[in-house]
């Protein structure tokens, strides 16, 4: 228990497996599930695209009619412009955009119910949902709108909002990746959340002071770069990875926090033991998953020291930790899930080490 805070004396053996199932409080029970059915991969049916699919086949058919009341792609209109519309359009905009959320509702539940069958699924009794389609009022419509498709057909599963902004989720998930003792001493951590078009690195305040469960933590800062508009290399990608986990451990020092010598990273795919990634990069830019690539090596390289403790790495998929985010709250259920609607559809299924509560407000 002294390796994280003592003085680093030599090499330590570094914290793992990476991508584990079995986490300080949950046993991740699947994750990056990958179901099909006689058009591909279910999950794209409830993607961000796929919202966008039902708005253009909505207006294709209202231009056939000799009317459509919204300009250019459809891809391009935000969701600002979408909740616009929704509170102030007229009645014929307002319904354009409730039409496009309905659709999604409905194919939103139909994933949910091929999820259901899945084995790892069949004790789930809440989903939690996040990503970057959660964020404004139409994400929240057309989740809410689907809970209650399910809920009318008889399921008991319960789908929430997931409670911090999706940005935040997955860097405070990170917090719930290390057993509590590597936090003695310490306030805060380093968190790194990896996606197909951004990069976020923070640090994450423990507040365990105001709460042991850490459902008081919080983002004290952070920094974004959204890579995709650059086009970087791998090996750009993961220099100026380096140069902003060095910024924000100095703009944490420099602010009195105590950071902890533990990097939480959430990246897509499905993560080896070994700090590789298996499958599921391909948004990354270049090669992610060659066998002569290690992200894990990569940011110790980079990072090798905090606060002249050396540093402790360990990596999970992006929506299992979005995901543990959540699970100070989820305590009076069993078996819990996140669903992360974003590029593509982020899925997994976790089980309390703890027995249940009792069941209360999610």
């Amino acid at each position: 228990m002294a390796g994280a805070a003592a003085k680093t004396t030599g090499k330590s053996e570094p914290l793992g497996p990476h991508g584990a199932a079995e986490l300080p409080s949950v046993v991740l029970t699947g994750y990056n599930l990958e179901v099909r059915d006689e058009d591909g991969f279910v999950g794209d049916k409830a993607s961000r695209s796929a919202f966008v699919a039902h708005l253009d086949a909505l207006r294709r058919n209202l231009r056939k009619a000799g009317e459509d009341p919204l300009e250019g792609k459809s891809a391009d209109i935000g969701k600002k412009q979408l909740e616009a519309l929704l509170a102030d359009g007229d009645p014929h905009e307002a319904g354009l955009v409730l039409s496009a959320i309905e659709g999604f509702a409905q194919s939103l539940a139909f994933v949910v119910r091929r999820f259901a069958k899945l084995k790892s699924w069949a004790s789930v009794e809440r989903i939690v949902v996040g990503g970057g389609f959660r964020e404004g009022r139409v994400g929240e419509l057309a989740i809410g709108r689907a809970g209650v498709i399910l809920q009318t057909e008889g399921h008991k599963l319960e789908l929430k909002l997931i409670r911090n902004h999706p940005d935040e989720a997955g860097l405070l998930g990170s917090a719930h990746l290390a057993p509590k003792w590597i936090f003695e001493g310490f306030d805060s951590l380093v968190a790194v959340d990896i996606g197909g078009s951004n990069i976020r690195v923070g640090i994450v305040e423990l507040r365990q002071d105001k709460a042991s469960d850490l459902s008081k933590a919080r983002v004290a800062h952070t920094e974004l770069w959204r890579h995709a508009d650059d086009n970087p290399s791998r090996e750009e990608t993961i220099k100026r990875l380096g140069k902003m986990l060095q910024k924000q451990i100095k703009l944490g020092e420099k602010e009195g926090f105590r950071i902890a010598p533990f990097i939480g990273v959430g990246c897509p795919g499905l993560i080896s033991a070994d700090g590789s990634i298996d499958r599921g990069a391909q948004n990354l830019p270049g090669n992610w998953e060659s066998s002569r690539f290690n992200l894990v090596e990569s940011i110790r390289a980079m990072q090798p020291e905090i606060g002249g403790h050396e540093t402790h790495v360990v990596m999970h998929n992006d929506a299992v930790i979005q995901g543990l985010s959540e699970m100070p709250f989820m305590q009076d259920v069993s078996d819990w899930a996140v669903l992360t609607i974003g590029t593509g559809l982020g899925n997994a299924t976790y089980h309390n080490r703890a027995a249940p509560k009792g069941k209360g407000k999610a």
